[in-house]
């Protein structure tokens, strides 16, 4: 990925977070970008939303967000100056489901770490 596409992505994500957070501030209380992911001609993007709440919430907030696509987009092409404004494209992030698994099966296993190394001695 080159530089420029770097920091494509990386503005993209700021500016998206801002107008979620000051245009539809009580939709979007749950709603958090945590990646954008431009394509090299700049024309298409996919932007990972990670939503707090369960399954349900998600979907609901994701087809929230996904009508207002044209509304936001619109407004994205006010901030950001580019030949191509990339068409954005809603994905559901669950790593942070995935990390939060992770953590949960790491805390109960440290519990068992201390006694193991007890009987060892």
């Amino acid at each position: 990925m080159s530089n420029r596409t770097v920091r494509v992505n990386e503005l993209v994500q700021r500016e998206l977070s801002d107008i979620l957070r000051k245009r539809y501030q009580s939709e979007s209380v749950a709603i958090t970008i945590t990646e954008v992911r431009v394509s090299p001609d700049l024309r298409d993007a996919r932007a990972f939303v990670a939503v707090v709440g369960d399954e349900e919430t998600s979907e609901q907030k994701l087809r929230w967000l996904r009508s207002k696509a044209a509304d936001i987009r619109s407004e994205l092409s006010r901030r950001i100056v580019l030949k191509y404004l990339p068409k954005l494209q809603y994905v559901l992030d669950h790593s942070s489901v995935r990390g939060a698994r992770l953590l949960r099966m790491i805390d109960e296993l440290e519990p068992l770490a201390p006694a193991e190394e007890t009987e060892l001695s």
